[in-house]
């Protein structure tokens, strides 16, 4: 695939998603959006981290793995534990990396 292209598609995603968030700014008054519309819109980013981040933790070489010898998925819980029990963003992600390259150190 050729840089401009890269480049293209990138841009191309920047944009869409600006100008997804920005017509929730200028076409709906934050006064007029209903309640339960509201609460919903605060699962989105998980729903979507997490509709991204499973694959990369139970498939390996094109197959489900969710044994102890899938270093990721092993890593990713123990990532999981300690967002539940710190609620600490950077402390989980660092755990997870941390966790990640000693297992794959070994």
């Amino acid at each position: 695939m050729a840089e401009t292209t890269v480049w293209l598609i990138i841009l191309g995603g920047l944009l869409g998603t600006y100008l997804t968030r920005l017509s929730f700014i200028l076409l709906i008054p934050a006064d007029r959006v209903p309640v339960v519309l509201h609460r919903g819109l605060k699962y989105i980013p998980p729903a979507v981290l997490s509709a991204i981040l499973l694959p990369e933790l139970v498939i390996r070489d094109g197959a489900l793995d969710l044994t102890l010898s899938n270093y990721r998925l092993v890593a990713g819980i123990i990532a999981a534990l300690v967002a539940w029990r710190l609620k600490n963003t950077w402390l989980t992600i660092a755990t997870g990396m941390v966790t990640l390259w000693l297992l794959m150190a070994r």
